[in-house]
């Protein structure tokens, strides 16, 4: 990372980032083109899970290439900055933005088994925070007929680094 200053090292540190946010972006490769598309997530160290329908270009792109990025940010949002040199002048107001994010890599694995899949859905259901904070282990029972119809797939990651600005 060219500027080290705003390097995150600290897996925790990097982790609070990871489960404070409710999506993240999910890179891909079409041929020689990329293709980044926003995806509900979760989380346990070391994988990332999102689910999809069974078809769509999303899907298809993973079954050509299973190499996948991703990008996670959280706490978005200009701040005035007349000290930096590289901040946007905006007639007398100059702006930069505050910000903490992860960018991980990996390979992405369709799951077959509906303990895997329900497992995943857990995660996903779990990062959404506040939008499911009455849900419990107990209350996460995934019918068979909805985990035929739907795919989760599991991103292990190799490599996971953060970063934060102006805060």
């Amino acid at each position: 990372m060219r500027r080290q200053d705003k390097e995150l090292t600290n897996i925790e540190e990097i982790e609070g980032i990871i489960r404070k946010a409710v999506h993240c972006r999910i890179g891909l490769v079409d041929n020689d083109e990329p293709y980044i598309v926003p995806v509900n997530f979760g989380y346990q160290r070391g994988a990332l899970y999102f689910h999809s329908f069974s078809q769509g270009r999303k899907i298809e792109l993973l079954r050509k290439n299973n190499r996948t990025c991703f990008e996670i940010d959280t706490d978005v949002e200009p701040v005035e900055a007349d000290d930096l040199p590289m901040a946007l002048s905006c007639g007398a107001v100059h702006t930069t933005m505050r910000y903490r994010s992860v960018i991980g890599t990996g390979k992405a694995h369709i799951l077959e088994s509906d303990a895997e899949k329900a497992h995943g859905l857990k995660l996903i259901v779990r990062q959404c925070g506040d939008y499911t904070r009455h849900y419990t282990d107990a209350d996460l029972d995934f019918p068979k007929s909805a985990l035929d119809r739907i795919l989760v797939v599991r991103v292990d990651i190799e490599r996971l680094t953060g970063k934060k600005s102006r805060l």
